[in-house]
């Protein structure tokens, strides 16, 4: 075993545990004020969508469920929905939705980087299966948050949500392939690249261009009306 492989046996359950304890808060976070939802229920929905998106991965691999070989998962996602259910009465709801937004850019960028280099450790399906898997796990727990949550998800939203989880999976393989003595620092570096091109994406409102997105028909009664 290498230096770097040793390395990464401590940063790779590193970085997913941080991510872990970020997308809980995302759960919590998203729920409206308007609902009403108790703590258990808003704690249930928070180890979902901490836990979802790694389940999927490791169901696909055919390896062990990660945290059911490391319970110290269930226990941050459950701790992190329980200090954002009744943290989240102290802020705005502004506040809250941007808070939502860079934690779930953040959460998304970790997840897909570790869960690449997972697959890549197990040479699943080597060089896209990483690539495919770190996305999964990214956005898999958001899609079952926004949709438990009942809320539009944001992989259907007009903002730039998947691509930079994307642009640092395909960043993170080319290290592991002609870098992999610096698969620690690239992986951080990609990291910080996905997460800035999303949290950039959230600031300046940036969308996908017209031209690579399909656009919605109008209605048939606007479209009767423009005739007449």
């Amino acid at each position: 075993m290498t230096p770097a492989q040793i390395d990464w046996s401590f940063w790779g359950p590193a970085i997913s545990m941080a991510a872990t304890a970020a997308f809980a808060v995302t759960a919590v976070v998203a729920i409206e004020r308007d609902k009403d939802i108790d703590v258990v229920a808003a704690t249930l929905l928070g180890l979902t969508t901490a836990i979802g998106g790694g389940t999927i991965r490791d169901v696909i691999m055919g390896v062990p469920v990660f945290w059911a070989l490391d319970l110290w998962y269930v226990w941050i996602a459950l701790a992190s929905s329980l200090g954002a259910f009744f943290g989240r009465r102290l802020v705005s709801a502004r506040v809250l939705y941007s808070l939502f937004l860079y934690l779930d850019g953040l959460g998304a960028a970790m997840f897909g980087i570790q869960a690449t280099g997972k697959a890549w450790n197990h040479d699943f399906g080597l060089p896209v299966a990483p690539v495919i898997l770190g996305l999964i796990t990214a956005i898999g727990g958001g899609l079952l948050r926004d949709t438990l949550a009942g809320r539009e998800t944001l992989l259907m939203g007009r903002e730039i949500y998947a691509t930079p989880v994307v642009i640092g999976c395909i960043a993170y393989v080319l290290v592991l392939e002609f870098l992999p003595d610096h698969r620690v620092v690239g992986g951080g570096a990609c990291i910080v690249a996905a997460f800035a091109l999303r949290a950039a994406a959230i600031y300046w409102n940036l969308t996908m261009p017209d031209f690579v997105r399909t656009k919605r028909p109008r209605p048939v009664t606007a479209i009767r009306e423009t005739r007449s």
